[in-house]
């Protein structure tokens, strides 16, 4: 590898641009891989410029220099957050920027490795997994994985879940790196071109891995997007139950359109999280509404509702709304959305933040996994946000969701990059598990999205619009389902053990110069 110091063990200030021009190019590298721009190949070339950013420095120095790579990368990533406030943006990129400095330190340790791309490619897991726990429950938006929904990388996800996908293009980007940083006349042209063939083996490898079969059996779901009046943090507007209105009204457009032939009848029906404004428990005029546009279409119909919980909570709810005998079997939110759902350190932060009073009354999580029996299918419902949570869609499928139903509520975010992130997480998703999509979505985007992770249908953003899709009911679990996270865990122990042996290797050659 080329000595970049000077024999003072400063390096020339020509070198520490280079290293900060390469982790800022990688770091925009890696945001154009993530929707909505979609650049998957980006991925792997942004993490072995950021790599090449980090090689052969010493970890303080890495650590700032993670740290400003990771500002370039979630800055315009995030960007979603902005309608809540910039505040709170930047605070929320400079807290998760501090996981990247800390795994650009250790990563400075384990280059010092043999077969270091490997060891780099197990930090990166363990940095996700950290990011995804801490603090107050952690923030797995911006995986690497999720910018590979629909790419040569996707198919990992079903061996080892998103952990595995982002370990994989990891490791490709760090074989890149180390194919660019090989001296080739010191140790070998072969030397440059084993790690180079290596990389490119990483992602085709995947066309290899044979994919679940077709089990016959389909069931007819419709979708319900029903808009709201205003945008932002206002978006439910002014007038009581609008939201509600608009969601009823368009489930009685698509009863009608079933009606006049122009769509097939749906076994089904699967409406937004946040569909009715009003707690449908308590107040007679809600409830009717939704009884009255229920048994418009005919079937058992998934509704979601924000219900209150005693005196002073709330839960974010999944209801099955049966046409003759009303609400019956339910699922609460586990991942609640801090800030948005409830508030963290509620007496401090409301005493410096007025936004924080937004959230008023207190959700509680739920406790127990999303299978629901809907009309003649069990789906696996999961609310918005908890998406991004492994364990959250891992759970839901192994209770016995045949059917992934994501019901989302993204008004609040509407235009921003969030929409096309949370897709790209449902089609990931439907990879790991085997399992279609159906998803709603308040304001878009809703979508159907096949076992294979295609989508075969989607909605437009800010319009009223539903549908009926013929989506085929899986059983058979993939690897991933099946182990869960030991290979999150397996590669998060091979990346802390190496990064350990190099700081011991190195304090023992430390030990040693001083006795000499």
């Amino acid at each position: 590898m080329p000595k970049t110091a000077r024999p003072d063990g400063v390096e020339p200030g020509r070198v520490l641009w280079a290293r900060v021009v390469a982790g800022v190019v990688g770091g925009v590298a890696l945001y154009t891989a993530f929707p909505s721009l979609n650049w998957w190949p980006a991925a792997p070339i942004g993490v072995g410029l950021i790599v090449a950013s980090l090689y052969g420095t010493r970890p303080r120095r890495a650590a700032w220099l993670g740290y400003l790579i990771a500002l370039v990368f979630l800055l315009p990533t995030l960007a979603w957050v902005r309608p809540i406030g910039d505040d709170v943006w930047l605070m929320l990129v400079a807290t998760e920027s501090v996981f990247y400095a800390a795994m650009a330190a250790l990563a400075a340790l384990v280059f010092r490795l043999r077969a270091w791309p490997l060891w780099f490619g197990g930090l990166w897991v363990a940095m996700e997994w950290a990011r995804s726990q801490v603090p107050i429950g952690g923030f797995p938006w911006a995986r690497l994985a999720f910018s590979q929904s629909e790419s040569l990388f996707t198919q990992y996800a079903a061996l080892g879940g998103a952990p595995l996908v982002s370990f994989a293009v990891a490791v490709c980007g760090a074989l890149l790196a180390y194919a660019a940083l090989v001296r080739p006349r010191a140790e070998g042209v072969w030397r440059r071109a084993v790690p180079a063939v290596l990389a490119l083996a990483v992602p085709v490898l995947t066309l290899a891995l044979p994919r679940p079969g077709d089990e016959g059996r389909t069931v007819n779901v419709g979708i319900v997007q029903g808009n709201v009046p205003g945008r932002g943090m206002g978006f439910l507007g002014d007038e009581p139950a609008v939201v509600l209105k608009n969601h009823a009204n368009e489930t009685k457009r698509l009863a009608q359109a079933v009606r006049e032939g122009k769509l097939p009848r749906p076994d089904a029906v699967v409406l937004p999280e946040n569909s009715t404004d009003i707690d449908p428990y308590q107040d007679p005029y809600a409830r009717e509404i939704i009884q009255d546009s229920v048994r418009d279409v005919g079937v058992p119909t998934l509704i979601g509702a924000v219900v209150a919980i005693g005196e002073d909570s709330r839960a974010t709810r999944s209801l099955v709304w049966d046409p003759v005998t009303g609400p019956g079997a339910y699922y609460d939110k586990q991942h609640l959305v801090p800030f948005g759902e409830y508030t963290p350190f509620k007496e401090i932060v409301l005493a410096l933040w007025e936004r924080a009073s937004l959230v008023g009354r207190q959700s509680v999580p739920g406790d127990k996994p999303g299978d629901l029996k809907l009309g003649p299918i069990t789906i696996g419902a999961v609310n918005c946000y908890e998406v991004a949570y492994d364990d959250t869609v891992r759970g839901t499928v192994r209770a016995g969701g045949t059917v992934l139903a994501m019901q989302a509520n993204n008004a609040t975010y509407a235009l921003s990059n969030l929409p096309t992130q949370q897709l790209a997480m449902y089609k990931l998703r439907a990879v790991e598990h085997n399992r279609a999509v159906v998803a709603a979505a308040t304001t878009g985007i809703s979508a159907y999205i096949r076992p294979d992770g295609k989508v075969s249908w989607q909605t437009r953003e800010l319009v009223a619009d539903m549908n009926v899709v013929k989506v085929p009911v899986r059983t058979q679990e993939t690897i991933a389902t099946a182990v869960g996270a030991l290979p999150e865990w397996a590669l998060m122990v091979m990346g802390a053990a190496a990064a350990g042996a190099a700081a011991w290797r190195g304090r023992r050659r430390g030990d040693r110069m001083r006795n000499e």
